[in-house]
């Protein structure tokens, strides 16, 4: 890994890396698939990521046609890596040896460990045959969508396709590594006044937030509209709150502490609800809801907004909170949905939906323009990283458990290559005028 450094720190032309060996082996973050009993009989609450996730070394995989080894700099920690350290709802194993079955090529992901993660900033050690556009040397980050495009169904919205996975959750060699396998259309330019740490951080949430909100395959918002988003302050929804205040909308935030409802109208958003200061109780027991709360909740956006209800819920904590998400919009509004962290086994009131003439639209991810736009808004500096602390590799277990309890705020990033934060930046006069966001969302000094 030494060369690899060495050429990165010296910024290599693709002909100086052309002459840069690719290891035998490097150090990842994975589960091992004879593990996946460990939690059995424990509840979800439980269950600690910390013992099912392990740095191993692992051999570097070969590279097939169309793709690209990434020496990685930087990732980040996702909730899917949650979910694939506790085996919920299933072990991802199973998405491996199903993929497994689809072509030789394939069948290299199905082995008895996954390496995870979802995000990454780094430098393209080498590519495959048949790729054009990107070569070794080049400073990328990648989007987290793995797709064959050999259907006719992914060619309006490669979300679409039937063979479309999220990399590093339904395929291995994933990005909380020292080097990664992704296809080439994943790849898309580093912005370069961001450290690797803070590049590596947007990708899968802010992709995903895009689509959600932005696009015309999720709420397509427009100016002037409300949008209630949930979680405004954590990893997904800081970022809704940017691309809402982009728009020209205006964001009602909901959140979970007096220091979370301070960074959103550090962000630049006005309405701000603090749930911890509420109380919502949005169910009576496990299964029965409490439609009084719902209108509780209605009552404290009208009071913020004027008297008007959102036209758009951007819903992703699930069955918490999805009944009352469906109560509170607009006559005529769209709840847009992803995630589920909260359960996936949704209840709502059809009544409020049907006879009020709303829409419940699901979003998965984002096709490949939809992340080349969010990542060129990072580039413009028009949306900002909301990374909050940075672990090393070694660490990574503890940043995975420190998602699941929902300790954290914004994004947390993972030093994989990077020898310490701060590394990577080449625009230092852009990220000056910027400094304050860059900052906005740190609560400690990074690792």
């Amino acid at each position: 890994m030494n060369d690899i450094l060495q050429a990165v720190e010296a910024g290599a032309s693709a002909d100086e890396w052309s002459a840069v060996p690719v290891p035998e082996s490097y150090r990842a973050l994975t589960i091992r698939k004879d593990e996946v009993g460990l939690f059995e009989g424990m509840t979800t609450e439980e269950k600690d990521p910390r013992a099912s996730l392990h740095v191993d070394t692992v051999p570097v995989p070969e590279l097939g046609p169309g793709e690209a080894l990434v020496a990685v700099m930087a990732s980040s920690i996702n909730y899917n890596t949650v979910w694939s350290s506790l085996f919920e709802p299933m072990p991802t194993f199973e998405f491996l040896e199903r993929y497994g079955r689809t072509s030789a090529l394939a069948a290299r992901h199905d082995l008895p460990y996954h390496v995870l993660g979802s995000d990454l900033a780094g430098v393209v050690l080498r590519v495959g045959p048949g790729v054009s556009r990107w070569r070794a040397g080049d400073r990328v980050v990648a989007h987290c969508l793995s797709v064959e495009l050999e259907d006719p169904a992914g060619h309006d919205d490669s979300m679409l396709d039937p063979e479309q996975r999220i990399w590093g959750f339904e395929t291995n060699f994933g990005g909380l590594a020292e080097i990664a396998l992704v296809k080439a259309n994943q790849l898309m330019p580093k912005p370069e006044h961001l450290s690797w740490e803070e590049a590596a951080s947007p990708g899968l949430v802010h992709s995903t937030a895009y689509r959600q909100l932005v696009s015309r395959n999720g709420a397509n918002l427009t100016q002037g509209d409300r949008v209630l988003i949930w979680g405004a302050c954590g990893g997904l929804g800081s970022y809704a709150t940017q691309l809402a205040l982009n728009g020209g909308a205006t964001p009602v935030c909901v959140v979970s502490s007096p220091e979370k409802a301070r960074i959103c109208r550090d962000l630049g958003a006005e309405l701000v609800i603090d749930r911890s200061a509420e109380d919502f109780r949005f169910w009576l027991d496990d299964n029965t809801p409490n439609r009084k709360e719902w209108r509780r909740f209605g009552s404290c956006i009208r009071d913020l907004t004027g008297g008007e209800d959102p036209e758009i819920v951007f819903e992703h904590p699930g069955r918490e909170t999805f009944a009352a998400s469906v109560y509170v919009a607009r006559r005529g509004g769209t709840v847009v949905t992803c995630a589920s962290t909260s359960g996936y086994d949704h209840y709502f009131d059809n009544r409020h939906l049907w006879m009020h003439l709303k829409r419940i639209v699901g979003s998965h991810f984002a096709n490949y323009q939809e992340a080349w736009r969010a990542n060129e808004l990072v580039r413009q500096g028009r949306s900002h990283p909301t990374l909050s602390a940075t672990y090393p590799l070694d660490e990574a277990p503890a940043a995975v458990r420190e998602m699941q309890l929902n300790l954290h705020h914004g994004k947390l990033g993972i030093l994989c290559l990077a020898e310490r934060a701060g590394l990577g930046v080449r625009d230092p006069e852009m990220r000056a005028r910027h400094a304050d966001r860059l900052d906005l969302f740190r609560t400690r000094a990074p690792a």
